[in-house]
């Protein structure tokens, strides 16, 4: 800490001799005209450069340099990439040529100048003239991509950006991601929608909210969990194809997979069933890994993962018995099921009710072994309270989630349209609070409404958007693509 302070004081120094010689230390006059990219795009394959006749203008930060005495080349860091730059005494003059001596790493800079290669062949800016656009006060870490304390990466995201070029390129991969999934979406006829942040009933997931309150209103409200609801209320208004892209926010736990505020995209279609979300999805997820990849083939945390279609589907029964060591016959009674679970490690209230029991087992025996795309299908009524119920069988409903490397991406069902079902499924949901679910859904009477106004036959379906990215990028935490995570306060 003292070697740091020793820096920044070198530092401020430096600034305060620039205001004393008349040198604003953050100008803002300078205009950039070209970027890193622009250079190799136009100059890159052009072996023989002859181009003291033309003018580039650049801007970014110094990330390295080496000085030869009169001469120095930098390297310089745009939103686009890297580029090399000369700077000469002659060419310069003396006095620029001394203040270009007091810039430092970190710094940023604006240069004109114009192309050439050096004598090893590297494309590189000839300096004509060089000015200081903004003084950096904290050094650079010189070996921040091998920081053992990763969490320093999550906490100063801006300097993560500024050294280590493979987050860089998580994020804007993200950006692609989303503007494909758009794209894709207003192709199929799909309108994109904003629904409300804060909701005075909480619902569309199982989850703990975030509570707030409004002063003006003098009432308790919550940070949505999830956008189905209002979405599914559009749908009755009769837009029968929507979506939404934006952040839900959960009260529960924080890990490699989990962060209290993420993206979603959920969508909705009328006249649509949840089989038909599987084709949809598949479509989908290919497309983004076609175009992210230029492959449907890839390699996510050393785990071989093809998007090659058909994708399998299996019940979450059929789940149990593939991936689980126990009997049709024992996992289809109660109290052997319960058994069961017990001797696999799990602690489970003697009271849990069968639904819960199976999906328990669910994912302790299957889901994590669900390496390839799957669909798992069939989920116990109970568990799914905004679902629609099986026709041939009511214990369960139609639904399924997608499970790819072991971990859920989406969630998807024919949606529930009968208002009395749905009402005395939320009665249920109530009574389970009642008795400490705190994840429980709660009373919805204005959706209930909206129901009894006729909800079309509907397919809706949830794609955690992070877990996408981190699938395509390779990414082993929700916190690499994710630009902000939420971390404990810091501790000084």
């Amino acid at each position: 800490m003292e070697e740091l302070s020793e820096l920044l004081l070198q530092r401020r120094r430096k600034v305060d001799a620039l205001w004393e010689a008349g040198i604003n230390p953050y100008p803002n006059d300078f205009k950039p005209q070209h970027t890193s990219a622009d250079l190799i795009a136009e100059y890159g394959n052009v072996e023989q450069l002859d181009a003291s006749d033309v003018t580039i203008r650049v801007a970014g930060r110094i990330l390295a340099r080496r000085s030869f005495g009169k001469a120095a080349f930098i390297q310089l860091q745009d939103r686009k990439g890297r580029l090399q730059l000369y700077i000469k005494k002659d060419e310069i003059g003396e006095e620029a040529f001394a203040n270009f001596e007091s810039f430092d790493i970190g710094d940023i800079v604006g240069a004109e100048g114009y192309p050439f290669r050096t004598k090893t062949g590297e494309l590189s800016l000839h300096v004509r003239m060089i000015r200081l656009l903004v003084k950096s006060l904290l050094p650079l870490p010189e070996k921040f991509h091998g920081l053992t304390d990763v969490e320093t990466r999550y906490r100063q995201r801006y300097v993560d950006l500024i050294v280590n070029p493979d987050a860089r390129e998580i994020f804007f991969k993200r950006s692609r991601i989303v503007n494909l999934i758009r794209s894709f979406m207003a192709g199929r006829d799909f309108l994109e929608v904003e629904t409300p942040m804060m909701h005075q009933i909480p619902g569309g997931a199982a989850a703990r909210p975030f509570i707030t309150h409004h002063n003006t209103l003098d009432m308790e409200l919550y940070l949505r969990i999830a956008p189905e609801l209002y979405l599914k209320r559009l749908v009755v208004g009769g837009l029968d194809r929507v979506f939404e892209i934006n952040r839900n926010f959960r009260n529960e736990g924080i890990s490699v997979r989990h962060n209290p505020e993420f993206t979603m995209m959920e969508f909705y279609q009328a006249y649509a069933t949840y089989e038909d979300l599987m084709d949809f999805t598949e479509e989908l997820f290919c497309h983004v890994a076609q175009e992210i990849l230029g492959t449907l083939d890839f390699t996510n945390q050393g785990l071989d993962i093809s998007f090659q279609r058909p994708w399998k589907r299996l019940t979450v029964r059929e789940a149990i018995l593939e991936y689980g060591d126990v009997e049709a016959a024992q996992l289809d009674d109660r109290d052997l099921a319960y058994s069961y679970a017990r001797s696999i490690g799990l602690s489970l209230p003697e009271n849990i009710t069968y639904g819960k029991l199976v999906m328990e087992i669910f994912e302790e025996v299957a889901e994590h072994k669900l390496i390839q795309p799957t669909f798992i299908t069939a989920y116990p009524t109970e568990v799914s309270p905004l679902s629609r119920k099986n026709d041939q069988n009511p214990d369960i409903v139609d639904r399924f989630e997608l499970i790819i490397g072991g971990r859920e991406i989406a969630n998807a069902f024919s949606e529930l349209n009968d208002p009395i079902d749905q009402k005395e499924r939320f009665l249920a949901q109530v009574a389970e609070k009642d008795k400490g679910d705190e994840e429980a859904h709660y009373m919805d009477e204005d959706y209930v409404r909206a129901l009894e106004y006729g909800l079309p036959p509907t397919a809706g379906e949830g794609i955690g958007i992070d877990r996408l990215v981190m699938l395509l990028t390779d990414s082993p935490s929700i916190r690499d693509v994710i630009l902000f995570p939420q971390l404990r306060k810091e501790v000084k």
